[in-house]
């Protein structure tokens, strides 16, 4: 008999985050069940009972309604026999946790079609460390065609019984994303998990910018369980503030004055393939495409809070975050050189911008955050009253930089998060003000970011929780004059950094926050930052 190692419980997500290439995966680690756990599988209706060869060992396999559990079939001993006891615990894999199943034949060069049956693939959603997923498999030996038919029929019936897990995708890729690696990243990593899954999906190829923003306007969604934008944060961006702005126009709303938006009608997925992935990376707690795509196929689905920008009470766009000043500056610059790299356009535009590093002298007024629950309800019910009698509060000066933020904003460069106590769903968004300071000080605070040290630790920093900000510059329109030398300058307006797009208004701008106004495939960041992976691999 061979050697059997310990195996514990196979630990996969129902809210929660990796990248091996699909479909090909490791074998699934599985535990021993404690008394709790044994007392509910008792409890649960038994669906199918039957042998089959797991790991090169008979095992007595039983399907319930919520798992799928197996303990090897061993000759009687005596008992008290601890070693034997152990080698009979009993292993499981919840039925959530599985996401295809598929007959498993051996084919020969002449078996083109169809092979000899050998039995049953299961795969299987799994955590990972750092909050990645896994795909991985577990097969299910028996000879019997008829045995495993009956098998198979009861998986699938299972597996289609998943009400938030899509059927069909509409999927916009960004070819031009992160050095043009965005369309292999979706064929070879994306697409077969897709395919093995059963998903159908309809592919459009995004040619220029604002392209998905003019198709989503008019496209047919009926046919559609979600939405799926490979690309970087401009392109995923853009797919976001579509969906939304359809929503409006479906509700009959008036889209250049939005008060009270209604939801997104299908949830979005963000697959990381840019040269920054902030949005995907504060969504799933890490870029990773695997992981991304894998919380797609379980049709794990969270609401996420949306900022809106308008200016003169017209509607400019939806996004997630914002920079102005330095933030926007630099943007600016980096638009200018398209023709590098990304990782070399953005290093030169950051040092450039210190270079001519100067201040932005502005009016900002905001509501700060009130969490009571008569006013969070309020808020999330689009009621008229709520904001009348609050309390505005206001600050002036010069400004090199300041950060509205609805989300973490994870990246590569600030690993905590560039507002690292905001989460996706709290009903309020960070406001970071960096006051007019020296250089060298200014650039301590923006290593902090890539550190573990308190970035915000600076006599120049001020951070506020609030629900509403109102930024308006008092100088000229970006300081514009024809006679300087000022790349970041333009006759169109201040440069804003909106989810990495560079966005240009000549004067006050209003953000707004709306509470859960979309849902985006991911699982919860504290979830997954909160759960302990135990699993013991083989």
């Amino acid at each position: 008999m061979p050697r059997r190692r310990r195996r514990s419980r196979v630990s996969a997500l129902e809210g929660g985050r990796e990248e091996e290439a699909p479909p090909k995966a490791a074998a699934v680690p599985s535990a021993p069940l404690t008394s709790p756990q044994q007392t509910e599988a008792a409890a649960e209706r038994i669906l199918l009972r039957g042998i089959f060869e797991i790991r090169r060992g008979s095992c007595d396999v039983v399907l319930s309604e919520r798992a799928l559990r197996w303990r090897p079939v061993l000759p009687e001993r005596p008992a008290g026999d601890s070693k034997y006891d152990w080698l009979c615990k009993e292993e499981f894999i919840e039925l959530k946790d599985i996401f295809s199943v598929k007959l498993k034949r051996r084919c020969s060069v002449k078996q083109q079609r169809s092979g000899t049956l050998l039995g049953i693939t299961l795969f299987i959603c799994l955590k990972k460390e750092q909050n990645k997923l896994k795909n991985s498999t577990l097969d299910l030996i028996n000879l019997s065609e008829d045995h495993c038919d009956i098998w198979f029929r009861q998986f699938k019936k299972i597996l289609a019984g998943f009400p938030n897990r899509p059927k069909s995708l509409k999927i916009f890729l960004n070819p031009q994303s992160h050095k043009k690696e965005a369309t292999q990243v979706y064929y070879e990593k994306v697409e077969p998990l897709l395919k093995l899954a059963g998903i159908k999906t309809d592919v459009t190829i995004m040619e220029y910018e604002g392209h998905a923003l003019s198709l989503l306007k008019e496209c047919e969604l009926q046919g559609f369980d979600g939405v799926v934008c490979v690309g970087g944060d401009g392109s995923a961006s853009e797919v976001a503030h579509a969906l939304l702005l359809r929503a409006q126009k479906n509700a009959g709303m008036e889209t250049d004055r939005i008060l009270t938006p209604v939801r997104a009608q299908l949830p979005l997925g963000l697959i990381p393939a840019g040269s920054t992935n902030v949005l995907a990376h504060s969504l799933h707690g890490v870029p990773h495409v695997v992981t991304a795509t894998l919380h797609i196929i379980m049709g794990h689905v969270q609401l996420v809070d949306v900022c809106s920008f308008s200016t003169t009470g017209k509607l400019l766009r939806f996004g997630f975050s914002a920079m102005f000043g330095f933030g926007g500056r630099t943007l600016a610059l980096a638009e200018k050189y398209r023709w590098m790299s990304p990782n070399q356009r953005r290093d030169f535009a950051v040092v450039k911008a210190l270079a001519k590093l100067k201040p932005e002298d502005c009016e900002i007024s905001f509501l700060p955050f009130n969490s009571s629950d008569d006013v969070q309800e309020r808020r999330e019910q689009g009621s008229p009253k709520y904001g009348c009698n609050d309390q505005w509060q206001m600050i002036q000066g010069q400004f090199l930089n300041v950060s509205i933020m609805a989300i973490p904003c994870l990246c590569s460069v600030a690993p905590r998060g560039l507002a690292p106590n905001t989460r996706l769903n709290n009903g309020s968004m960070a406001l970071i003000i960096a006051r007019n300071t020296s250089r060298s000080e200014f650039i301590k605070h923006l290593k902090r970011y890539a550190s573990v040290k308190n970035q915000f630790n600076f006599p120049f920093v001020e951070t506020y929780t609030v629900e509403e900000v109102k930024v308006h510059p008092r100088n000229n329109t970006s300081g514009y004059n024809p006679e300087e030398e000022d790349e970041t300058a333009s006759e169109n307006g201040f440069p804003w950094n909106v989810d990495g797009d560079l966005m240009e208004v000549p004067s006050e701008v209003h953000i707004r926050l709306h509470p859960r106004l979309i849902s985006l495939y991911g699982g919860s960041m504290e979830e997954v930052n909160d759960s302990k992976v135990t699993c013991n691999c083989f």
